[in-house]
């Protein structure tokens, strides 16, 4: 048999079809239930079961372990989960990826699922028409659903002849009877695997199609499967990879979790598979060594046809009934053996969830002078959950402008300082902090742009267009904070002073500054703000306004009357309107942020 290039396309986009189909089915999900899955994360995880039973329902829904630990992981570094309910969380995730497998074994080999896939998409295309966004959120699900079984049906039809042609991969074979040494190499290669298609769920299903075409044992697949529990948690390890020390934490204990639970499960392999075994040959659809016994006893065309279907004589027929019945064995015994393991898994695990933290805590230690001045929210690895991810642009925005509010307390011990050294110091932190303002202004805009490009809902989209609002005003008063600094240096340099009435002047606007500055940090910390909660900020804003014309005023007649130069009295209103231009900035963020789309269910 000549396996060309060609059959080799089409076997990466049959394995390309299930995962775009996983794809879009999490993400048809997301949005459907997107802000109910925020909430059930942080509301349903009081406890380590509780928080079990959240990962199981959450990655049951959006069929990824992957996104559901990214999502974790990703609220360990917004400070909304604990390192400890983090990792309950992952445990229940790992039970809730076995979902996927039960789903293939269900559907895909007892029926012939593509007789249901044509129809499926035909009832979701309406549905992607309409005006609603449920609706359509619902046909990206639906589509998605029928997607991941077209691809498996593609993958087993795409897949090498292997019994025609054993030496295509006699290699293979000679690396299955090693005894205990091919267990831990297929650990190894099931964990390659995983890393590379960055998807437990496809490298399951791959295992699944192998083991049912004869490929390789049941055993060797057991092995498989276990890697690829060691290979999923390679995507979160990859989102914490530049997002704070909580997070990185978290996505550490998912890996040592992982790896303690297949480090048990090896040193029991042979009697666990044989338990395996034998509950399916007891109360299922038969023993799961027999397929590789029954396909040595046939000829190369017989499998052939038996495979492709079709009408068949009631010999083959017999045969290929009986050859389905083999391979819904092999899928029952993966997926109960994939489902047993994690189970097992976190029962034990689940009393050592401190000790996960104190192991983590203790290798991963926290480097805060280092965090300082880097995002501590969002990366450009916690992207899997594109719905999600908008809370984390949120919460990078509140520390954005804490940042801020540090200028105006730095701006007024400037105006303060006499000591020409400390000045210099200090007006220097401020350039600092002003470089930072243009810095974050840019990587949280970048990173929204990349959430843009995800499928969001219609609400979702309007909710990026109020934050990048936002931090284009925020990065405003940064500038703002900036000229203020530049200005109380122009006053030193000219060595003009100030009246003791001028600097009660400006003491009075530093003040209001600040407290519009306090709210401002207020409404930001709100979960869901409300039009009512800008009337505060306006309430000040016209205080601020008030004050400034009122100072512009005496500004004039205190000229007129040669209280100070003439020079002075420019800096000193040149400080004033700026103090007023910041107002203004702080004003269009807490209207920007009250503005902000709920999201519709």
């Amino acid at each position: 048999m000549s396996y060309t290039f060609l059959d080799f396309l089409k076997l990466l986009g049959s394995l390309g079809m299930f995962l775009y189909g996983m794809k879009i089915m999490s993400e048809g999900l997301q949005k459907i239930a997107g802000n109910k899955l925020r909430s059930i994360l942080s509301a349903m995880t009081a406890n380590r079961f509780m928080g079990i039973f959240t990962g199981v329902l959450i990655t049951a829904m959006i069929q990824s372990s992957s996104a559901t630990t990214v999502m974790v992981v990703s609220f360990v570094n917004a400070k909304i989960l604990s390192l400890a309910q983090s990792i309950s969380v992952i445990m229940g995730a790992n039970i809730g990826t076995t979902v996927t497998a039960w789903i293939i074994s269900l559907f895909g080999f007892k029926i012939d699922i593509a007789v249901m896939v044509l129809p499926l998409i035909g009832f979701a295309i309406p549905l992607m028409f309409s005006k609603r966004n449920r609706n359509q959120s619902l046909a990206e699900f639906i589509m998605g659903f029928a997607f991941i079984f077209m691809g498996l049906e593609f993958l087993k039809a795409n897949v090498p002849d292997v019994q025609s042609n054993p030496n295509m991969l006699a290699f293979l074979r000679n690396y299955s009877d090693m005894g205990y040494a091919s267990i831990l190499l297929f650990v190894v290669i099931g964990s390659i695997l995983t890393i590379v298609v960055q998807s437990s769920s496809a490298t399951v299903a791959i295992t699944l199609v192998m083991c049912s075409q004869g490929w390789i044992s049941f055993e060797i697949a057991c092995a498989t499967i276990l890697g690829e529990n060691i290979g999923t948690t390679i995507t979160a390890n990859l989102a914490a990879f530049s997002a704070n020390v909580s997070a990185k934490r978290a996505a550490f204990a998912h890996f040592m979790f992982n790896v303690f639970g297949v480090i048990w499960t090896l040193l029991l392999f042979y009697p666990f598979t044989r338990m395996i075994a034998s509950i399916v040959s007891d109360i299922g659809p038969g023993d799961p060594h027999l397929l590789a016994k029954f396909l040595a006893n046939l000829s190369p065309d017989t499998i052939s046809a038996i495979n492709s279907g079709g009408n068949l004589s009631p010999e083959l027929g017999a045969l290929r009934t009986e050859y389905i019945g083999l391979q819904t064995a092999i899928s029952y015994s993966l997926s109960l053996f994939h489902s047993t393991f994690n189970i097992i898994n976190v029962t034990l695990m689940i009393w050592f969830v401190n000790v996960y933290v104190k192991i983590c805590t203790k290798l991963i230690k926290s480097k805060k002078p280092d965090e300082e001045f880097q995002l501590k929210h969002i990366s450009a690895g916690i992207l899997s959950t594109a719905e999600l991810s908008i809370l984390q642009a949120k919460r990078e925005t509140l520390v954005y402008a804490e940042r801020m509010k540090r200028m105006l307390d730095m701006c007024r011990d400037l105006y303060y300082e006499k000591n020409e050294k400390n000045f210099l110091k200090i007006f220097g932190r401020i350039e600092k902090y002003e470089n930072i303002s243009d810095r974050m202004e840019v990587e949280i805009g970048n990173y929204l742009r990349q959430v843009s490009e995800g499928r969001l809902s219609a609400a979702s989209k309007e909710v990026i267009r109020d934050i990048l609002r936002g931090i284009t005003e925020i990065e405003s008063v940064g500038d703002s904070m900036y000229n203020m600094a530049r200005t109380i240096n122009r006053r030193n340099e000219n060595h003009e002073g100030f009246t003791p009435e001028l600097d009660e002047h400006v003491e009075t606007m530093f003040e209001l500054i600040n407290k519009a500055l306090d709210r401002m940090l207020e409404v930001l910390n709100i979960e869901t703000p409300q039009k009512s909660d800008m009337d505060i900020s306006f309430n000040l804003e016209n205080e601020i306004n008030t004050l400034r014309n009122k100072l512009k005023m005496h500004n004039i007649e205190d000229v007129n009357s040669q209280k100070y130069d003439y020079t002075v009295g420019v800096i000193y209103m040149d400080l004033i309107a700026e103090c007023e231009k910041l107002g203004d900035y702080v004003v269009n963020v807490v209207e920007a942020w009250c503005n902000i789309a709920q999201p519709i269910n």
